[in-house]
């Protein structure tokens, strides 16, 4: 694998999954595999398990992980290309990426959208940048549009607990105090779309998401209806795609309760955190047993070294 931008490029995410749940078992078995190896990882925004998990993963693998936040360490970057650097941004991209490769075997990389400009971040300018101009592989640890490697976790995840028939997986729209992304939804919805299952995105009218996400996923404006007999449930919340960044509604009983779980095949709660208690969901929901949050955070380590192993033994 030369890059991870997205959970398609894995070659198969049930392969893969395994794959993973395996080296859980032996998390040091590869550790030779990257020795003499340097990963640079790079936060253009805060984190808290990416940035652990994905370091632990590198060192498992025996890589040494060089951790750089660029909000409050590196100068800002230029993307465009042709335009007089005579304001707040003091070195572009072509030079850093190219500086930053002969640092490291792989880059990665978190980048959020700025949700007030739409066609730049459908345009993933920084992930693209750095992989065109790095010249090494380049690993998405989240981006404007997506968030595979958390994707790929809630998969091993869900595979764990997974039920004896076919599940019904939920993803639900939640309520939030300001705007927040869709990278976590967009790729919970590709990787579902990977999987056998019946599958439902709950929301109120007008938080669709980005039709090329979607697809042909069933769409239930009536959550209650959606969660009937649900296996999984999965809450996020996401900002407006067609009013870009807006929040057009904040309708608090949109927030997951016990009394709706309750409409469920006993489900496992999920969520990629942080999470804000009792507006995204009330402490009885988390705070069960049914709740598997921590498990998911578990697996971003697994999910993390798995990608570098494919990429290590590609390198």
């Amino acid at each position: 694998m030369n890059h991870y931008l997205n959970i398609n490029d894995l070659d198969n995410l049930q392969q893969t999954v395994q794959e993973a749940i395996e080296l859980k078992k032996q998390p040091l078995k590869f550790e030779e595999l990257g020795k003499g190896k340097t990963i640079c990882l790079l936060f253009f925004n805060n984190s808290l398990r990416t940035r652990l998990s994905t370091q632990k993963a590198a060192q498992n693998l025996g890589m040494n992980p060089i951790v750089m936040n660029f909000g409050a360490e590196g100068w800002q970057l230029e993307y465009e290309d042709g335009i007089v650097m005579n304001q707040n941004k003091s070195e572009h991209v072509k030079e850093a990426a190219k500086v930053i490769a002969q640092y490291c075997d792989i880059v990665a990389i978190r980048a959020f959208a700025s949700l007030t400009d739409k066609e730049k971040d459908l345009a993933e300018v920084v992930l693209n940048n750095f992989k065109k101009y790095a010249g090494i592989p380049v690993v998405n640890m989240e981006s404007a549009t997506g968030h595979p490697m958390q994707a790929l976790a809630d998969a091993i995840t869900m595979e764990e607990y997974k039920v004896k028939h076919k599940p019904k997986v939920v993803l639900s729209w939640a309520p939030h105090p300001k705007a927040l992304p869709h990278a976590v939804a967009n790729s919970f919805i590709e990787m579902m779309q990977l999987q056998d299952a019946d599958f439902v995105i709950t929301h109120p009218e007008g938080y669709e998401l980005d039709p090329n996400i979607t697809k042909n996923s069933v769409i239930e404006y009536d959550q209650k209806k959606a969660l009937e007999n649900a296996d999984f449930v999965y809450v996020k919340n996401w900002s407006s795609f067609k009013e870009y960044g807006e929040v057009m509604i904040n309708n608090p009983e949109w927030m997951l309760t016990g009394d709706k779980m309750k409409l469920t095949n006993n489900a496992k709660f999920m969520h990629c955190l942080p999470v804000r208690r009792n507006v995204i969901v009330t402490d009885e929901v988390i705070d069960s047993e049914n709740s598997i949050v921590i498990e998911q955070a578990n697996n971003r380590t697994y999910s993390a070294q798995t990608v570098l192993k494919k990429i290590l033994e590609d390198l």
